[in-house]
């Protein structure tokens, strides 16, 4: 559950055949993907897309991504991805994510994944001014 003071994005959408096993359940890396759907959703949310992100010449690399899988998903299912930031620093920044049904609220997986901002040349770097500027409400 998000603190009750942060900025939350939502984005929802319904679960896509391809990322079901041959049980009609989520593979488990779908998650990953969908928290990579929430930063995105997030970073445009805030004003600032993760294209033009890219375009100013930084990228964000994974350097710790944890799961924690409560309850089953399945194929055709609308789900809604909640993520929030819980940590920006000069280089670094961390979201955390909530992935519940959309329409009961019922939780399905929580998770966090933490980021170094590197530039072109794959150096580390500082975030962009309009990065910094994001407070957590």
């Amino acid at each position: 559950m998000p603190p009750p003071d942060v900025f939350v994005a939502e984005t929802s959408f319904h679960v896509r055949y391809a990322e079901t096993d041959a049980m009609g359940i989520i593979h488990h890396a779908s998650y990953i993907i969908y928290f990579e759907e929430g930063r995105s959703s997030y970073a445009r949310q805030r004003g600032a897309s993760y294209a033009d992100f890219e375009r100013q010449g930084f990228v964000l690399a994974v350097t710790e991504i944890h799961a924690r899988y409560v309850k089953a998903v399945r194929y055709d299912q609308r789900i809604t991805v909640r993520s929030w930031l819980a940590e920006i620093k000069s280089r670094t920044v961390t979201f955390e994510y909530e992935i519940v049904d959309a329409e009961t609220g019922d939780l399905f997986v929580t998770g966090h994944s933490k980021h170094i901002c590197l530039n072109s040349k794959g150096q580390i770097s500082i975030l962009p001014e309009n990065w910094r500027g994001w407070t957590l409400s």
